[in-house]
Parts: C-alpha cells; sequence; structure tokens
C-alpha cells in the first residue's frame, strides 16, 4: 500500500506541475463556443493531443527495458533543469494579461443550442485538432517531465501514473470550463500559482535521480 500512495503522489505532482498551464488555452477555447465550435471540441481534442504525449513519453519506458535504470535515471535531470529555467524566467513573464486577453471574451453564442454532433462528427472536424496541436505545441515540459519518469518506473507504477494524469486532465478541463465564467480568477491562477510548479518539477527531477540510483554513478568506487 506504501507503493501506491507514493506513487500517486509522483503521478499527482507530474500531471499537475506538466499540465497547469493548459489552463490558460483551454480556457481561452472553451471562451470561443459558438454554433459551429462547440465545448466537445475542446475536450477531445485536449485529450487527444495529451494521448499522443502520453505515447511518446511511453518511449522513454521502452528505453528503461534495454538500459540499466541508473542510466537512464540521469534523465532525471532534465526536470531539474526545466525547473530551474523557469524560475530564471519569472521575471521575464510580463505577458500574463496578453495571455488571458481571451479569458475575458463572453461568446454571445454560448447559450446557443446547436445540432447534436456524435463524436464520430468531433473526431473527423478540423476545429479537434486545432485544440490538439496546441496541446501538443505546449507539450514540451510534459515530455520532459514524462520520458525520464515512464523510463524509472515499473508498468505497476505506470498503471497508476497514467490514469492519475488524465485525471488530472479531466480535472482542468472541468475547471476551464468553469472559469470561462470568471474570467479574474483564471488570470490570478495563471499568473500566482504556477510559480510553485518549477520547485515541483525540481522535486521529480531528484526523486527519479534517488530512485533510480543514478547518483552512485558518481560515487568512488570503494
Amino acid at each position: 500500500m506504501n507503493w501506491l500512495i507514493a506513487t500517486i503522489k509522483i503521478g499527482l505532482a507530474a500531471a499537475v506541475a506538466t499540465t497547469f498551464d493548459d489552463n490558460i488555452y483551454l480556457t481561452a477555447f472553451f471562451s470561443e463556443v459558438n454554433r459551429t465550435f462547440r465545448p466537445k471540441h475542446v475536450v477531445v481534442g485536449e485529450l487527444l493531443g495529451f494521448t499522443a504525449l502520453v505515447i511518446v513519453s511511453l518511449l522513454g519506458f521502452l528505453l528503461g527495458l534495454v538500459i540499466p535504470s541508473t542510466w537512464t535515471g540521469l534523465l532525471g535531470i532534465l526536470p531539474i533543469l526545466i525547473g530551474l529555467n523557469n524560475l530564471r524566467n519569472f521575471n521575464k513573464d510580463d505577458s500574463a494579461e496578453d495571455k488571458s486577453a481571451n479569458l475575458k471574451i463572453n461568446s454571445k453564442f454560448r447559450g446557443f443550442d446547436s445540432r447534436r454532433r456524435s463524436f464520430w462528427d468531433v473526431i473527423r472536424d478540423p476545429q479537434t485538432y486545432r485544440v490538439s496541436a496546441v496541446t501538443i505545441a505546449n507539450g514540451g515540459n510534459n515530455l520532459g517531465i514524462y520520458v525520464p519518469l515512464f523510463a524509472t518506473s515499473s508498468i505497476q507504477n505506470l498503471a497508476v501514473i497514467i490514469p492519475v494524469c488524465y485525471f488530472i486532465v479531466f480535472c482542468w478541463l472541468f475547471m476551464s470550463y468553469t472559469l470561462t465564467h470568471q474570467p479574474g480568477i483564471a488570470l490570478v491562477l495563471s499568473r500566482y500559482a504556477r510559480k510553485i510548479f518549477p520547485f515541483v518539477l525540481m522535486w521529480l527531477g531528484f526523486r527519479i535521480l534517488l530512485d533510480s540510483k543514478s547518483y552512485t554513478l558518481f560515487l568512488p568506487n570503494s
């Protein structure tokens, strides 16, 4: 049971730290809902994009099957570097107001009913992949964290971590849809709450290095 709790904590930390910024563009997309662009497009597009990132990240797990974990664990340096880079760029990110411009859009079509769209219709709609493209383009941090995390995880751990990641994505989708009615809260979250996550990323990196015992590669032979 201890391993399960520990793995859930790691999954939550990784998912929240790497997908928190999704709130920015998801809320913007939800605010643009009209007769032809429905919330279903945003949900399906986000899930397709995130699934693509997970599939690419699973290459890290395959890498871990052929390379000793002490070596793949060195990939834990990536989350640390990403966290440090985010800290360095704090004062350079003055575009919160610009990024949140669409959050204040109150689409006049939001209350209009549109014809029902089947799941197949949504899958074939190019607007769905507009959301997916943004998700993938915003997924650099995801790959930087998931690849080393998956590379040092067992199948048992992945069976917990991946569902936790999807759970967090669904939470963001629900929150972003709700925030279209309260753009001020979205602005506060985007500006202040995300400043915590560079430290979470660095913690994940150190955890990967420790769990994989990669630090032993730097110790003198006894």
